[in-house]
């Protein structure tokens, strides 16, 4: 870890756009993994459940089943989401942005906002599974559109991390430092 703090460091020396830039490619290299886990968990989780759950009807206002997407499927789906989401929070918290920011204010918020997108998503996955799955199956139909909320999410949730995660931990020792001179 020491060689990533070192280019960290060397990051901020540069500036704040090549700064900006190093913590966009270590978002990157965590949006991949939560990336995966989002793609590839829903089949994990598919496994032990029943054929009848996995197509269980269900209409919950927005959400709604088609004949290939159940319950089982829906569940699966946005209960990998949520899970590829909270590594998320605590990886790029630490490593990305190397953030003090107060886990108690900034959780709820990305709490919240990761809700929405979880709600557009779990809108958007039924539909994205039902048209895929005319051409490629459905578990290739259920990993395109956990790669395609995947990919959506991303492009979202790096401006709001770098919002939330503003404060670095050197600065925040700083603050510490000053508070205690006075």
């Amino acid at each position: 870890m020491a060689k990533l703090n070192d280019i960290d460091k060397a990051a901020a020396n540069k500036g704040k756009g090549i700064e900006t830039l190093w913590q966009f490619i270590k978002f990157i290299v965590v949006s991949l993994g939560a990336f995966v886990i989002q793609t590839f968990l829903p089949l994990l989780l598919k496994l032990p459940m029943s054929d009848a759950f996995l197509r269980q009807e269900f209409d919950w206002g927005l959400f709604k089943s088609s004949a290939e997407v159940g319950l089982g499927v829906f569940l699966a789906a946005n209960l990998s989401n949520v899970i590829a989401q909270i590594v998320a929070f605590f990886i790029n918290k630490e490593k990305t942005f190397n953030s003090s920011a107060n886990i108690a204010v900034t959780l709820p918020i990305y709490i919240v906002f990761t809700i929405a997108l979880i709600c557009f998503s779990a809108w958007l996955s039924p539909t994205l599974i039902t048209f895929f799955t005319k051409y490629v199956g459905e578990n290739a139909a259920i990993s395109i559109s956990g790669a395609v909320c995947g990919a959506i999410q991303f492009f979202l949730y790096f401006p709001v991390d770098k919002i939330l995660f503003h404060k670095k931990k050197e600065e925040f020792k700083a603050d510490e430092k000053e508070t205690a001179a006075k």
